[in-house]
């Protein structure tokens, strides 16, 4: 073949080496975008198992919030029961309270309760808010009052 034929083929299919060139870059594109994909899907593969630990994590934090919680809402019922006064409805059952250890403490004889009252007087003798004579009982003779 001379150069002359091969340069009148070339004008006649100059079209082929375009050609060949797209087809040489499509097939690395596509190895390209193939191992691109590949990495991508290991990816969303290992932040799709992550997502999912973090998940369980918060699911197992949330159930042992509300267990925690629970037991200290008990505890905190049980104080406020032990708390709780003892509410004494009849006169036998504060003579029966009374005779046990616990009644002994807690009920004070009529004594130490006149006792406390004249500690809280001793106490309150220079209050000048005690002293303008809101302690004392008024006549039952008061006068009227002005119309």
């Amino acid at each position: 073949m001379t150069w002359a034929a091969a340069g009148a083929l070339l004008r006649r299919f100059w079209w082929t080496v375009p050609m060949i060139g797209l087809l040489a870059a499509l097939h690395f594109t596509r190895t390209t975008v193939a191992d691109r994909t590949a990495t991508l899907r290991t990816e969303r593969a290992a932040w799709t198992a992550e997502i999912a630990k973090a998940e369980q994590l918060r699911l197992d934090a949330e159930k042992r919030f509300a267990s925690q919680q629970a037991a200290a809402l008990t505890t905190y019922a049980d104080r406020l029961a032990a708390r709780e006064p003892i509410i004494l409805r009849s006169t036998e059952t504060v003579r029966t309270y009374a005779q046990t250890d616990a009644g002994r403490a807690a009920c004070l004889p009529a004594d130490r309760v006149r006792g406390i009252d004249a500690l809280d007087a001793e106490l309150f003798t220079g209050d000048p808010a005690r002293s303008r004579g809101g302690d004392q009982a008024m006549s039952a003779n008061g006068s009227p009052p002005a119309s």
